[in-house]
């Protein structure tokens, strides 16, 4: 694998973690249980959405065959998305909602801090701005992890109950492979199983504040990575991608 082909495959997987998730949220806006987490959800996925954009544009680039970010959002078949599974995850309540994404926030402020330092500009520059937004996000979804988790008995089981079904999808973030050992030899990228024990560090620390408790599993859902996904993703694209399967070069 050539250090451009490595780079594109890394590219997709923050584009499409970011892309698929800020679909998930997005499904929250109208339906949200408070006005102000209306509001929260729709800018989180807004945020995400931009960040999807920096990431696939590159990745176009990158890859050289002249394929735009949106070509890459909307006509690419769902083996060809690069996302982690726990993002595609259905919604659930709220509480899991923002379960999932507290988990996810973790990862993806540890990834981008090692990706400021990275030897390729672009890439850092994208980091530095995507940065500032998932500190909110992490200060957001961890803020309301430790007050639903540590309220009423009905707050804390469902959050209980959330961390449950999610945790055998957290080990996915941190398998290290060809596309991981490439850039790493050339200070592009870490090695993703480089991020596990700070992360593990600061998701043990919200948990415990949380009052929750880790699920004693050491089993991983994986597959995401290289392709290999659950049926929730084909419905996702199926939303995310009608109007331009249907109109293909509709333009406003």
């Amino acid at each position: 694998m050539t250090r451009n082909e490595a780079l594109f495959q890394f590219l997709l997987r923050l584009g499409d973690n970011t892309g698929i998730l800020s679909h998930r949220v997005s499904e929250w806006i109208g339906h949200a249980p408070v006005l102000e987490e209306d509001i929260a959800l729709a800018n989180t996925a807004l945020d995400l959405i931009g960040q999807t954009t920096f990431w696939l544009e590159l990745a176009g680039e990158v890859e050289g065959k002249g394929r735009t970010a949106d070509n890459l959002a909307y006509l690419r078949d769902a083996w060809d998305y690069r996302n982690l599974l726990l993002v595609e995850r259905p919604n659930g309540d709220f509480g899991k909602t923002m379960m999932r994404q507290f988990l996810f926030d973790a990862w993806q402020s540890l990834m981008l801090g090692k990706l400021l330092t990275s030897t390729d500009p672009r890439v850092a520059e994208i980091a530095a701005k995507a940065s500032k937004e998932v500190a909110y996000h992490l200060e957001r979804s961890a803020d309301t992890v430790v007050g639903l988790g540590d309220g009423t008995d009905e707050s804390h089981n469902r959050m209980q109950a959330a961390l449950d079904d999610l945790w055998d999808y957290t080990g996915e973030m941190f398998i290290s492979d060809e596309v991981d050992e490439v850039l790493a030899a050339a200070n592009i990228a870490p090695k993703a199983a480089s991020l596990k024990t700070e992360w593990e560090e600061l998701v043990g620390h919200i948990l415990r504040d949380a009052t929750l408790t880790i699920p004693d599993s050491s089993y991983t859902h994986k597959g995401g990575k290289s392709g290999v996904h659950t049926e929730h993703l084909g419905f996702i694209l199926a939303d995310m991608q009608f109007l331009q399967r249907a109109y293909p070069g509709a333009t406003w």
